[in-house]
């Protein structure tokens, strides 16, 4: 075959087989078998008839799964980091004031994005593996007196989940402020209740909890966030994601605005039938147990939890590096040698954590068991002192086996 750039051997290229990994880190997770299944059905127009109906059914089932009663919910066309760029590139308008957290590492791309829209920073500190303190984001509101308060409800770096959310919501409306929240690691897998909680908009992504390939990621406004959206006096920078022109899409027109990921909707319909079929309170419970079970596990091998019991996150589990041991080498052995993939740390913990994510359809017992039993064995031939049959053994028990 001839290119314009010179020729290809097709022969050397192959058919496309990627190993077959048990996939326990932050994200992606094992994918549902129903919904690989629904990405292999036929496409239909993504403004056919047929797909209007799709895109109904996913926006219904996206309310049920944020708990939350705003008509404007929708899976952007995206990854998670674009449904983060529409709620901030649209909430913070040029010489807006957004305060954000620097706890966490998407903490820090909160600010940027932020930056990016024109929008003046403030900060709200607290340090990496420790959440928000109310009285903190009390103090902060009351001297910044912001537009725009973002938080992060589980911190994908740290492994910690933000306790005392309505608390933070309630001190921001107080001063007038929008509140969003960076949802990615917790919707569908630990406890979230958007309207209840005063969140005026929370984005996610499919790929964590919601077992669901990267593609369509969930975002929800409420009518206030979403009248501040529509009265901006500058134009969203960026057209793609401008939700005033997604509005015409996803509202009652359903006018052309761009090509949807039609196979993405697919997926993240059927990941999202999975969801209300199991049941969000009996889902939220079900991570939980099962990360417990690997919490038992690890601790009785003899590692430490980054975070907490107080703000231990299930549905991503922050273990501390034992002394002497490269995280690295650890995580590429366990590829190596187990197709199992779980992450080394980001940021201010990179080397000191391992990430280990119990999410949507990668949370299942034998997941659990696998992981004390391949983790303890690399920590083991490298030196570590810990005992990987303690671990098994109080991870079975955890279970209930």
């Amino acid at each position: 075959m001839t290119a314009g750039g010179g020729s290809v051997d097709v022969s050397e290229i192959g058919e496309l087989v990627p190993p077959d990994r048990t996939l326990m880190g932050p994200g992606p997770s094992d994918v549902h078998p129903r919904v690989l299944k629904a990405m292999s059905t036929p496409l239909v127009g993504h403004l056919d008839p047929s797909f209007i109906e799709i895109m109904n059914d996913v926006q219904e089932l996206l309310r049920y799964t944020f708990r939350t009663d705003n008509r404007w919910t929708i899976p952007v066309s995206g990854t998670g980091s674009a449904a983060m760029e529409a709620a901030i590139g649209n909430l913070v308008e040029p010489g807006d004031t957004m305060l954000v957290p620097t706890n966490g590492y998407f903490g820090g791309r909160m600010a940027s994005m932020a930056r990016r829209a024109g929008g003046d920073v403030v900060e709200v500190d607290a340090p990496w593996g420790e959440p928000l303190e109310p009285d903190d984001v009390a103090d902060a509101l009351a001297e910044h007196d912001p537009d725009v308060f973002g938080f992060v409800h589980a911190e994908t770096s740290t492994g910690v989940l933000q306790p005392d959310v309505p608390e933070l919501t309630a001190a921001a409306h107080d001063h007038d402020a929008v509140v969003i929240a960076d949802t990615v690691t917790s919707i569908g897998g630990v406890e979230l209740r958007v309207d209840e909680w005063g969140i005026d908009v929370a984005y996610a992504g499919p790929q964590k909890c919601l077992s669901c390939p990267p593609g369509a990621s969930p975002l929800t406004l409420s009518d206030d966030a979403m009248e501040k959206v529509l009265s901006r006096e500058e134009q969203s920078r960026s057209w793609y994601l401008d939700l005033s022109l997604l509005e015409g899409y996803w509202g009652d027109e359903r006018a052309y605005h761009h090509t949807a990921p039609i196979t993405s909707v697919y997926a993240i319909r059927e990941a999202l039938r999975l969801v209300a079929e199991e049941g969000i309170e009996q889902r939220w419970a079900r991570h939980e147990r099962l990360a417990g079970a690997l919490k038992a596990g690890v601790e009785a091998m003899g590692l430490e939890m980054n975070a907490p019991d107080a703000y231990w996150l299930p549905s991503l589990n922050a273990v501390r590096v034992p002394e002497g041991i490269d995280d690295g080498d650890v995580c590429t052995e366990l590829l190596e040698r187990y197709d199992l993939e779980i992450a080394s740390g980001l940021g201010d913990l990179d080397g000191d954590i391992f990430r280990i994510g119990c999410m949507g359809h990668s949370a299942r017992p034998e997941n659990v068991i696998y992981v004390l039993t391949a983790l303890g064995d690399v920590l083991e031939g490298m030196g570590a002192d810990v005992d990987p049959g303690r671990g098994v053994t109080a991870g079975r028990r955890a279970l209930g086996e």
